[in-house]
């Protein structure tokens, strides 16, 4: 049975939200500006997913505002005013009605009244109001957020104003997700598999990493993915050793292995899948023995996945693993050395954003949709392996979510080259 996601989704998420919220506190998520690429040229938009997570909106210049003051909740989406002349330009704004039958929200007012309602809400606390936004920073270089630059202006206006991270209890919600976005990473990864099948039967020495690439753009595009939750990476040779390379711009020689981490995404929810294949579709022997040890990682660290361990735990599996291999097969002399060919860690949280929001040390509870991808990387033999599959966690174990995409040897062989 196919789950939809509706309003319903929405207004569940809003309360269990505002069930967190204190008294006297207002939360304001803002969707997101359209940026400006050169002269009036412009970057495809793309929702704040924090605001996008309790609305089901993807639409730019858009507030959502939940206040709660004595116990009373309400909830009210600015939209932008209708314009005539724009609308022939770049169309027609987000409507009343359709906002409602996107996110079970029933008030709406307009960006030009924004100012104040919030100045409303801030009266009516009598100093008392904390203020949640959405105040996630990268990195410092960074330029500021509508909502850090709408945080500095109010904490000037309202000195009494306590100023909050919504951070923390939105990730508490979208770490746990519900059966409508689990069926979402079901549809995007299924969407990845048509993909990598597509650029396996296609492939053949001499081929431009972005040969393959293309026939991986084609499936997305044919099935309406217009925007990729992460660039993807198209690795051969001794690219495969440089864990975020993403020229794609190389040619696959006669005896290479490409490595492939990319996905698809389904209403902005992710799949991340990497496999490595031999781009003449024969493993060497070498080629053989290092991809049966990552293999073998892999599969052991996915039955360590269960409630009740942690994202750390599952990497201390991963690397237990590939010691004792890479011992055995001489590449290493002591365990001190792993470092020098397996330098990640093996898993982090998929959903709204590949790399979603998470904590390192909590848990694992059912219903968090996680990634494992041990690999190894070699860079003196230009071998860089990486498999990765998106992993559900159920109440007794874990459900391998992208279980139907090849990855032993003998599968992988058989379907490079061959076109159907």
């Amino acid at each position: 049975m196919t789950i939809t996601m509706d309003s319903k989704e929405f207004i569940n998420r809003r309360q269990k939200l505002t069930e967190k919220m204190p008294d006297h506190s207002v939360l304001v998520l803002f969707s997101g500006v359209v940026k400006t690429r050169s002269n009036d040229d412009k970057y495809p938009f793309s929702p704040n997913r924090n605001f996008y997570y309790l609305t089901g909106i993807a639409r730019s210049n858009l507030i959502l505002m939940i206040t709660k003051r004595a116990g009373i909740v309400t909830e009210t989406l600015f939209l932008q005013r209708p314009n005539e002349l724009e609308a022939k330009w770049t169309g027609a704004v987000l409507s009343n009605q359709e906002a409602r039958e996107q996110s079970g929200i029933e008030h709406f007012d307009y960006l030009d009244e924004w100012h104040q309602a919030f100045g409303t809400f801030m009266r009516r606390c009598e100093g008392k109001g904390m203020l949640h936004l959405d105040l996630n920073r990268y990195q410092w270089s960074d330029e500021l957020t509508p909502a850090e630059a709408f945080a500095q202006d109010a904490q000037k206006r309202y000195r009494t104003l306590q100023i909050h991270d919504a951070g923390p209890m939105l990730k508490e919600l979208r770490m746990v997700k519900s059966p409508a976005e689990i069926e979402e990473i079901r549809h995007a990864i299924a969407i990845t598999d048509e993909a990598i099948r597509r650029m396996w039967s296609h492939a053949h020495p001499g081929m431009m990493e972005y040969e393959l690439e293309a026939y991986y753009d084609f499936t997305l595009k044919s099935h309406g993915v217009r925007e990729l939750p992460y660039l993807p990476i198209i690795a051969s040779g001794i690219n495969a050793t440089v864990l975020h390379y993403e020229e794609n711009n190389q040619r696959a020689e006669n005896g290479d292995l490409v490595l492939l981490d990319l996905g698809a995404a389904s209403n902005y929810y992710a799949a991340d899948i990497s496999r490595t294949f031999p781009v003449n579709g024969r493993f060497t022997e070498r080629q053989k023995e290092i991809y049966q040890l990552v293999l073998e990682a892999e599969i052991k660290t996915i039955e360590a996945v269960k409630p009740g361990v942690t994202l750390q735990e599952l990497n201390e599996v991963t690397k237990q693993v590939l010691t004792d291999g890479l011992l055995r097969l001489g590449l290493i002399q002591e365990s001190s050395e792993l470092s020098k060919y397996y330098y990640h860690s093996v898993s982090h949280h998929l959903g709204l954003d590949t790399h979603d929001v998470s904590d390192y040390t909590a848990a694992m509870q059912p219903g968090m949709v996680i990634t494992i991808e041990p690999g190894l990387y070699i860079e003196e033999e230009a071998i860089g392996i990486r498999i990765e599959d998106d992993v559900l966690v159920t109440a007794d174990g874990c459900e391998v979510l992208s279980s139907q995409i090849p990855k032993n040897i003998e599968e992988v062989e058989l379907l490079i080259g061959k076109k159907e």
